[in-house]
């Protein structure tokens, strides 16, 4: 039996209108191409004065079995986005990160190095920073077969380059716990499994533990580099983990994209957390725009309400989520470096936009 009990919980509802202070969404994409002037209206609605687009060189079409990435000239997004609202849109470029149907990275046909010549390029051309997906670790292989690691030193030039530059790497290495366990009822991340199988990563070749302990030995190796290691370093089933990370590397801050349900359901820990790392957070929702998806995210931050839902990795409204959350009532100063001074000083690109 599929047992989803509706609450019967009674408590107070306060969901803000519009951010108590102005928006810089600094992880999201271009699901589905959605024209400016929607993306305008919602972002003009809610307070968000910026939307980073972290894959400025491709396209994600979109639709409810998720979305997939196709690569595309930068020029499109500056064209159709950046230039029709100066001031309002930014991006990431993926560089040769952006593959999609075929992973195969071959370092002796010179990867590295277009890799790094893209990425001059498309900085020079507006980018703000480099965005790199969890694919490395777990699906990118050499021409014969060997999975390429998260710290293979072949790709060192890259970071480097990036760190003279003076732009961030986003790195998304592993992906929550649960993805990486047997897609059982025991996995609290069952539904979404089912819903998404090509989510789960059971068996693969590098343990999400490893994964993560090649992403700590690279940004360890390149301190002159700033790293952004997203959804709460994807590690928020452990807040311990991710402070000891930020302790330990100072040229590493992180955001809590698509994670509210993880934090949320440690209101405690969470708030503590974010206060203590206040400047080394950024905001990011990394779901397709909408009024209610940030009006979700503005409640879990600025107050305290009790057991409400939030929405789903896709970004649709979720009746049955696999819990409830709690608002965290971060103070006033806090919030703002969430939502927009931190941006500014990690990514720094952004004050050129914002001026």
């Amino acid at each position: 039996m599929d047992y989803r009990p509706r609450s019967l919980l009674k408590r107070p509802t306060h969901v803000p209108e519009r951010a108590r202070f102005p928006v810089i969404d600094a992880h999201n994409h271009l699901f589905a191409d959605i024209p400016a002037r929607d993306m305008l209206a919602v972002m003009d609605s809610v307070g968000v004065q910026v939307f980073l687009n972290l894959t400025g060189n491709c396209a994600l079409p979109f639709d409810d079995k998720g979305y997939t990435l196709r690569r595309r000239d930068a020029a499109v997004y500056r064209a159709q986005w950046v230039d029709k609202a100066p001031g309002r849109f930014a991006a990431f470029t993926m560089a040769e990160f952006a593959k999609w149907d075929d992973f195969t990275v071959d370092f002796t046909g010179g990867f590295t190095e277009a890799c790094v010549a893209c990425l001059e390029e498309e900085v020079e051309g507006g980018a703000l920073g480099l965005k790199v997906t969890k694919e490395l670790g777990l699906r990118f292989h050499t021409p014969d077969g060997e999975m390429v690691a998260v710290d293979d030193r072949r790709l060192y030039p890259i970071w480097q380059r990036a760190g003279q530059l003076g732009v961030p790497v986003l790195i998304h290495t592993s992906d929550p716990v649960g993805f990486f366990l047997p897609a059982d009822p025991a996995n609290e991340h069952y539904p979404t499994l089912l819903t998404y199988p090509g989510w789960s990563f059971h068996g693969s070749h590098f343990s999400k533990e490893a994964l993560l302990e090649q992403r700590t030995r690279m940004m360890a190796d390149h301190p002159g580099t700033t790293f952004i290691c997203p959804h709460v370093a994807n590690m928020p089933e452990d807040l311990e983990w991710v402070s000891s990370l930020l302790e330990r590397l100072p040229n590493v801050c992180i955001d809590f994209s698509a994670r509210m349900d993880e934090l949320g359901r440690q209101p405690y820990s969470a708030r503590d957390f974010l206060i203590r790392w206040q400047d080394r957070v950024l905001f990011g929702a990394d779901m397709p725009i909408s009024p209610p998806m940030y009006r979700s995210y503005f409640r879990f931050l600025e107050t305290w309400d009790e057991y409400f839902d939030y929405p789903g990795y896709a970004g649709e409204s979720t009746s049955f989520p696999r819990w409830r959350i709690c608002g965290i009532g971060l103070p006033d100063g806090v919030l703002e470096k969430i939502y927009r001074k931190n941006a500014l000083r990690v990514i720094p690109g952004l004050q050129e936009v914002v001026r």
